[in-house]
């Protein structure tokens, strides 16, 4: 019998991303970084004041953050215990937008803390893969849970049958992000949103 599927998001949901990527900013760089939202196109400064850069110059340092600074990255908490318990219940499998070259790397960072779950790379809108996440697992049951309310938008429109939780791990920004609009719920707190998955696994309906 096929088993429940759990989607899940990997940076600011299961490892603080934006908050290393400002301090790594500011002392590779000397640039500042204060993110409204999830628009990094207005974040980064240099210090001191200045225009903030365009979206040609931050989009590198990004790709220069995962080169070389993911050793950085620290785990957000009760993120790989509920993963663990999850897993009880469901197949867990990681869903992340990185360019496909990162895929190792990114399994062996989450595995040094715990987090040991096939790793799938995207690039773009995740409602495509998780439509095709589905295909393969055929799962009774699918929840996805990520960061990023592009990707609750797509995954509704694409694959409206997954449940969608909101989640938003790193507390410097989560205050100022209102909840997706195409989730069904918002949850930053992982021991909170392992009971309400665990919840609709449980009673077993399709969103």
């Amino acid at each position: 019998m096929n088993r429940p599927l759990v989607i899940c998001d990997c940076d600011d949901v299961l490892l603080h991303m934006v908050s290393h990527f400002g301090d790594w900013l500011g002392e590779a760089h000397d640039l500042d970084f204060k993110l409204e939202g999830h628009n990094f196109i207005d974040a980064v400064r240099p210090k001191g004041g200045g225009d903030p850069l365009k979206g040609e110059e931050v989009w590198p340092l990004l790709q220069g953050f995962f080169d070389t600074e993911m050793g950085r990255q620290t785990p957000v908490p009760g993120a790989s215990e509920s993963l663990v318990a999850l897993s009880e219940h469901a197949e867990i499998v990681i869903l992340t937008n990185l360019v496909d070259e990162f895929r190792d790397a990114r399994a062996q960072q989450l595995s040094r803390f715990g987090i040991d779950y096939p790793v799938h790379t995207n690039q773009g809108p995740k409602g495509t893969k998780a439509q095709s996440l589905l295909a393969e697992y055929a799962p009774t049951v699918a929840v996805f849970v990520d960061d990023l309310s592009n990707h609750h938008q797509s995954v509704a429109e694409t694959a409206p049958e997954i449940w969608r939780l909101h989640m938003i791990a790193e507390p410097t920004i989560a205050s100022n992000i209102p909840p997706a609009e195409h989730a069904h719920v918002r949850i930053d707190d992982w021991h909170e949103a392992r009971r309400w998955i665990i919840d609709r696994i449980t009673e077993g309906e399709k969103a």
